[in-house]
């Protein structure tokens, strides 16, 4: 197998990944330290405060590095693509071409981003990884067919991550010599048949940089087939089409191969991503998933209008009132708000009109069961007879949208996968909001949501915030929304008047469309889940 260079110390990323893809063998990459961000920070640390844009100077080596102001961190996750089974809401055990995850496992089963720091990523499972984790093993011992031991499972870091035995003994690097190096045997055991709808969700901060190693596991069910996978951020802003996943410009990965993605993370906003070989086979099959950015507003202090301003000393971010392009003008008005330590922001507004206290993620996507029976059985797949009839939240049709836990499916290896991780139901506390970043990747049909009792606030659509040039917020109130097939918005549903929204009070955020409120043949479930006061 070949070594990836130990990556304690600056590199550059390009030459690196370019090994991973050629090596053709299972490694992650996750290093503590880049040029850019040149002392790691921990998990207990956190992000870094943000008072003003980073400034560069020429350092010793030519490269212009941070002098001052270093914000963000380092972000890493490593995912598997191959398949697995989800259950509908109907019972019914679909097949999927399927990501999941191999990092961050103890998160994502309990439906949080499996995106952790280094310190986290870089550590090493104390205990033998089974088929089926965290569902499998306990803080006591093995239990093949346990549901529930999440309250004992904790290890969050890569699967299978291993010191290097060989540059060990041959003096290359000394112990524990964590450089990316993996044991297969738990890569297998615990990647295969182990698919997630919707896929892994990650999440970052503006300013991080992100690691994401993609391992192709293969697709047990379909032995015949040998295919590759990508990762592709849809309508995400990066910089090197290298990267991007559309497999004509960068690079697909092959069964058995490992690449690491390299992403910078300017701009806030709420983004999907999706494996871009064959897209309608592998989207509809179930290769979908989301990521948002954290704005950088979130760890600003001081009066929000400010901040924003500092925003514009950095050039990737900069927003002139003549740039059509503009993600983020300054407010027209500067309201005087103040960072509220008890909100976070969906963007950077400067006015404080994105504060929220919880957020939703909530993927939309729909199934043709018959697809994926023929996507099972090696008989040709009828594109152009694509018909969905299981309609998702989070890979859920009403009434699992509302059960809290994560769904779990036993497949054919005979253990159970946490294959539906994320919940759907909404929780908002009494007198406060909470943002929905609702995305779309339905193959087939158009979705509509609409919310009775609470009006919907849109925001931003397609991670761009609703205001025009001249700094008016273009925000709207409606009671639905409609997305295509490759669409985000982000929506706030304010419960802050408690007199309308009382602690206890139930309301329903689900589709108008009666035919999208089914389980195949049922005539319940669909897109439909419940927005609860508490």
């Amino acid at each position: 197998m070949r070594k990836l260079f130990p990556f304690c110390v600056s590199l550059i990323v390009v030459v690196v990944a370019t090994l991973a893809a050629n090596a053709q063998s299972f490694q992650v990459q996750c290093p503590t330290s880049t040029i850019t961000h040149p002392v790691a920070r921990t998990s207990a640390q956190g992000e870094p405060a943000y008072s003003g844009a980073t400034t560069f100077s020429t350092g010793s080596q030519g490269y212009q590095v941070p002098t001052a102001n270093v914000n963000g961190a380092i972000k890493c996750q490593q995912i598997s693509g191959g398949d697995g089974f989800a259950t509908m809401g109907d019972g019914t055990q679909t097949y999927l071409f399927a990501f999941g995850p191999l990092s961050g496992l103890a998160d994502m089963a309990a439906g949080k981003p499996g995106t952790q720091f280094p310190d986290v990523f870089n550590s090493v499972f104390s205990g033998t990884l089974k088929p089926g984790d965290p569902a499998t093993t306990n803080g006591a011992g093995d239990d093949p067919y346990a549901i529930g031991n999440l309250s004992t499972f904790s290890f969050n870091g890569a699967v299978g991550l291993a010191p290097d035995l060989d540059a060990i003994a041959s003096g290359a690097c000394t112990a524990p010599c964590i450089d990316g190096h993996v044991d297969p045997r738990p890569i297998m055991d615990v990647g295969v048949m182990n698919g997630n709808m919707p896929a892994p969700l990650m999440a970052i901060d503006e300013d991080d940089e992100f690691f994401l190693t993609l391992t192709n596991v293969g697709q047990v069910m379909r032995p015949d087939l040998f295919e590759q996978h990508t990762v592709h951020f849809h309508g995400y802003p990066n910089a090197s089409a290298f990267y991007d996943g559309v497999p004509d410009a960068s690079v697909a990965i092959n069964i058995g191969g490992s690449f690491t993605y390299y992403y910078l993370a300017p701009e806030a906003g709420t983004y999907f991503w999706h494996c871009h070989i064959t897209p309608p086979e592998h989207l509809q099959m179930g290769m979908v998933g989301q990521i948002y950015v954290r704005p950088r507003q979130n760890r600003w202090s001081g009066t929000l209008f400010a901040g924003l301003q500092q925003q514009q000393l950095d050039l990737r971010t900069k927003c002139d009132s003549t740039d059509i392009l503009c993600s983020n003008p300054l407010p027209a008005v500067n309201t005087g708000a103040s960072n509220d330590s008890t909100k976070k922001y969906a963007y950077n507004d400067g006015d404080g009109s994105t504060a929220y206290n919880v957020e939703y993620p909530l993927q939309i996507h729909g199934f043709d069961p018959n697809f994926h029976f023929v996507g099972m059985t090696f008989n040709p797949e009828n594109f152009t007879g694509m018909k969905d009839k299981y309609f998702l939240l989070n890979g859920r049709s009403y009434p699992d949208t509302v059960n809290p836990d994560p769904l779990a499916t036993q497949t054919t290896d005979g253990v159970m996968h946490y294959s539906q991780p994320m919940p759907s139901i909404i929780n908002i506390p009494a007198g406060g909001k909470a943002l929905l970043r609702i995305a779309d990747l339905d193959v087939t049909e158009y979705q509509t949501l609409a919310s009775l009792g609470i009006p919907m606030q849109v925001i931003a659509l397609n991670a761009k915030l609703l205001r025009d040039q001249a700094g008016n917020n273009l925000y709207y109130n409606t009671n639905s929304i409609t997305l295509a097939g490759g669409e985000s918005l982000d929506v706030i549903l304010d419960a802050s008047d408690q007199a309308k929204y009382p602690s206890g009070s139930v309301f329903y955020l689900y589709t108008p469309n009666l035919d999208h409120l089914s389980n195949d043949a049922e005539n319940f479930g669909g897109l439909m889940t419940e927005v609860r006061i508490n």
